[in-house]
C-alpha cells in the first residue's frame, strides 16, 4: 500500500532563544522586529494510508513526535461521519484546543512557581467553537480556558490569580499565534 505522509514544521520568530529568568521577567534582549531569527524549531510526520472503505476511505491517521510518541489521529467525526472518521483519534480541531491550553498552563506553571506560588494540580476542560469567518470558511473562532488550580500551601488571591492567568495568556506561544479569541475563565472552588 502507498503511504502519503507530510512533515510538519512549526517555528517561533524572536531575536534570540530567551533563557526562563529572561523569559519570565521580560528582561530578555529586544528583538528588532525586520529581523527574522528562527528560535528554534519544532516537527510532527502526520502519516496515512488509504483504507477503502464501504463509504469512502478513511481519515484515521497518525502523529509521529521527536520525542517518540505517536498519536492516532482522524477527522473529526462532526465533520466527516463515521466510519470514515475514527471517534479514538485525535482530530485537528481537539489538537488546536489542547496545544493552546497546554502553552497556557506551563506559562501558568512557571509563572507560579517562580512567584513562590507551588501548584499541585491543574485541570483545564477547555472548549473549542468552530464557526464562519466574512468568507464563510469554517475555522476555530474561540477558546475558552477554564483552568481549575489547586495549590499546596500558600494559594494566590483571586486578583494574583487571574493576574498569573493573564500574564501567561499573554506569553503563551501558541496563542500569540493564532487569530482565534482565547478567553480565560478562572474556576474556583
Amino acid at each position: 500500500m502507498p503511504v502519503a505522509a507530510a512533515r510538519v514544521s512549526i517555528a517561533a520568530d524572536s531575536h534570540r532563544l530567551l533563557d526562563t529568568e529572561e523569559a519570565l521577567t521580560g528582561q530578555g534582549e529586544r528583538r528588532d522586529p525586520a529581523r527574522r531569527d528562527v528560535v528554534s524549531s519544532h516537527e510532527a510526520t502526520v502519516a496515512w494510508f488509504r483504507i477503502e472503505l464501504p463509504e469512502g476511505y478513511s481519515r484515521a491517521h497518525t502523529w509521529e513526535f521527536d520525542g517518540g510518541a505517536t498519536v492516532p489521529a482522524s477527522s473529526s467525526p462532526g465533520v466527516v461521519p463515521v466510519p470514515l472518521s475514527d471517534p479514538g483519534g485525535v482530530d485537528p480541531e481537539e489538537a488546536f484546543v489542547a496545544s493552546i491550553s497546554a502553552c497556557h498552563m506551563l506559562w501558568f506553571l512557571a509563572l507560579a512557581e517562580a512567584r513562590g506560588i507551588e501548584v499541585i494540580e491543574y485541570r483545564d476542560p477547555a472548549v473549542g467553537q468552530m464557526g464562519r469567518n466574512a468568507d464563510n470558511r469554517l475555522y476555530v473562532e474561540r477558546v475558552h480556558l477554564r483552568p481549575a488550580v489547586r495549590y499546596r500551601e500558600r494559594a494566590p488571591t483571586t486578583s494574583e490569580e487571574e493576574a498569573l492567568h493573564a500574564d501567561a495568556h499573554r506569553r503563551c506561544f501558541i496563542a500569540n499565534s493564532v487569530r482565534t479569541e482565547v478567553t480565560v475563565e478562572v474556576q474556583t472552588d
